[in-house]
């Protein structure tokens, strides 16, 4: 899986539109191989990218958990403290 793809699903506030679009267009990006479609391509990329951002949020709202909402600054504090162990 795409290290840049992040997971959306239970956070507050909840993933927005262009959040799950940017991680559709990752997904795309992986799967084509490309990260700048041909002209030739280009439809069938944005399109690809369409689809995949209305599925996703589509799975999004319609998933339910027990667990709280998680925080997404201290998500990413988590993150941010993985790396720097990472690449220390």
């Amino acid at each position: 899986m795409c290290r840049n793809i992040k997971p959306l699903f239970n956070f507050e506030p909840p993933a927005t539109d262009d959040e799950v679009r940017d991680a559709a267009l990752q997904f795309v990006r992986k799967l084509s191989g490309t990260t700048k479609p041909s002209k030739r391509n280009e439809a069938a990329f944005e399109q690809a990218v369409e689809t995949i951002a209305a599925c996703a949020r589509e799975l999004i709202d319609a998933l339910e958990t027990s667990q709280p909402p998680r925080n997404r600054e201290e998500e990413a504090a988590k993150a941010r403290a993985r790396s720097a162990m990472r690449f220390a």
